[in-house]
């Protein structure tokens, strides 16, 4: 039995009617949630008897994607989850990938149609080749990555519940009220950090359709009803990545957003200037940094209010190994992924690609990737995540990619928040970001470019620029 599945059993037990999943007009106690999910495991399992791979989940956010996760975790059925931004093209690329035999989705026809906490779903027999996945595997995750073809990560339920469960401990238990998921549960760090860590410790998943909470287009949000969901929720707890917190911070700023419930923020997903988190402190946004991937089944470290230091991205959790070898990579030891589907079975620590350190009281920093790294020709190494942060913590900047291999300045390309903004403002913001950056770091010359996007195929579905596409599409200014 799965630590989440046991929990939830053991909280129906101790306090039944205590709410456990809200959302789409319905209120679930954990003694109805536990039974439910018993229930729909019975009938489920007969049309699954002849699978061999794994079941696809295409649903939006909403109380019947957690039901459905839950079911397949008590049926010990491998999911694939498939995230809201996917194209119908990646869908089709990673059912294929991941050999699934079966997807559960919102409206199909040839399937069997099923009737969940009110939403109308169908499950449909697909017809692909099985791929060979590793033993043990319960999730296949994919991210958007900087390509059109990502592998598929093979996580096992105890690799996930360790994380859940590390993650209730560096919190503790009385942060489990309200929590109120943003971004899509096909994001494993949702899914994860999010779902799973409330169930462990007994709170309340509150979860509203895309629509409902401002995010029908999840990268052009809403904020103004995402706040009025958020307030309406009391929502205590959100997990978010970069452009989700600095679109929050300038409706609190500007618009008179107050979410006086929350207790945590916890962001990921790309680097935060340390100012950005002391200007959202500011704004009563209680944020706290962490990092993880999905090879270490989302989060590694974390900030918490206990044990906390801004720059950095908190200690590493309990279940895992961190070290920083010569060259600056940080390598992560411990329950990390199975292997990739249709691939070698993965084994030993995981080599992140990031390049960071731990300071003396193991704090760890991540300053960028390695393979992104700019050595300038006064051979000065630089991460461009880094600087980004800085450029990305002006309120007038969106957007910003750093370049600058072998020239003797940096240069960039910045998107502003708002298409009419004077360059002379841009500049302005600019000469502000590198007054915190020492002199070999600072931008030299820029140029403004449209706001990126996933439609246009330069920002991929996590938040991060596709390097390789923009800097092809301004190569003039590049080379020049």
């Amino acid at each position: 039995m799965s630590l989440v599945l046991e929990a939830i059993a053991r909280h129906a037990q101790a306090a039944g009617d205590r709410p456990a999943l809200r959302g789409a007009g319905i209120v679930m106690s954990y003694a109805q949630l536990d039974d439910l999910v018993r229930s729909l495991a019975q009938a489920i399992s007969p049309l699954l008897s002849d699978a061999r791979g794994c079941v696809g989940i295409s649903l939006p956010n909403g109380p019947a994607w957690v039901i459905l996760d839950l079911v397949m975790m008590r049926l010990r059925r491998a999911a694939l989850p498939l995230p809201s931004f996917f194209t119908g093209q990646q869908c089709d690329a990673a059912l294929s990938d991941a050999g699934a035999d079966w997807v559960i989705e919102e409206a199909g026809e040839g399937g069997a149609p099923l009737s969940i906490a009110g939403s109308a779903i169908w499950i449909r027999r697909l017809h692909g080749d099985a791929s060979r996945l590793p033993t043990l595997t319960a999730k296949v995750t994919y991210t958007s990555g900087s390509t059109g073809a990502p592998k598929g990560v093979c996580l096992s339920q105890v690799q996930m519940e360790r994380v859940a469960h590390a993650i209730v401990e560096r919190f503790g238990v009385r942060f489990a009220g309200v929590h109120a998921p943003i971004l899509p549960l096909g994001v494993l760090l949702e899914n994860v950090a999010g779902l799973y860590a409330v169930l462990l410790a007994g709170g309340c998943y509150h979860v509203e359709s895309p629509e409902e909470l401002g995010c029908a287009n999840p990268f052009k949000p809403d904020f103004a009803r995402m706040g009025h969901a958020l307030r309406g929720a009391q929502a205590t707890s959100l997990i978010l990545v970069p452009e989700l917190l600095r679109g929050i911070m300038a409706t609190s700023a500007f618009g008179g957003m107050h979410l006086s419930t929350l207790n945590l923020v916890a962001v990921g997903g790309a680097k935060l200037a340390p100012d950005l988190i002391t200007m959202a402190r500011s704004l009563n946004l209680p944020v706290f940094e962490g990092y993880g991937l999905t090879e270490c089944a989302s989060v590694v470290s974390v900030n918490a209010p206990a044990m906390d230091r801004v720059g950095t991205v908190g200690k590493p959790l309990s279940h895992v190994n961190v070290d920083v070898v010569d060259d600056g990579e940080i390598i992560v030891g411990g329950e990390t992924f199975l292997g990739y589907a249709g691939r070698e079975v993965h084994c030993g620590p995981t080599q992140t690609g990031d390049i960071g350190h731990l300071d003396q009281d193991g704090f760890l920093q991540v300053t960028g990737r390695k393979s992104n790294l700019i050595i300038t020709s006064f051979g000065r190494n630089i991460s461009p995540e880094w600087v980004e942060s800085e450029l990305l913590a002006e309120p007038l900047i969106r957007h910003a990619l750093v370049f600058g291999e072998g020239r003797a300045e940096l240069r960039a390309l910045i998107a502003p928040v708002f298409t009419n903004v004077e360059r002379d403002n841009v500049a302005h913001s600019i000469e502000r970001a590198n007054g915190r950056l020492p002199e070999y770091a600072r931008i030299g010359a820029f140029e403004l470019m449209a706001p990126l996007s996933v439609e246009a195929g330069n920002l991929t579905g996590n938040g991060r620029p596709r390097r390789d596409t923009i800097l092809a599409a301004h190569a003039a200014f590049v080379s020049g």
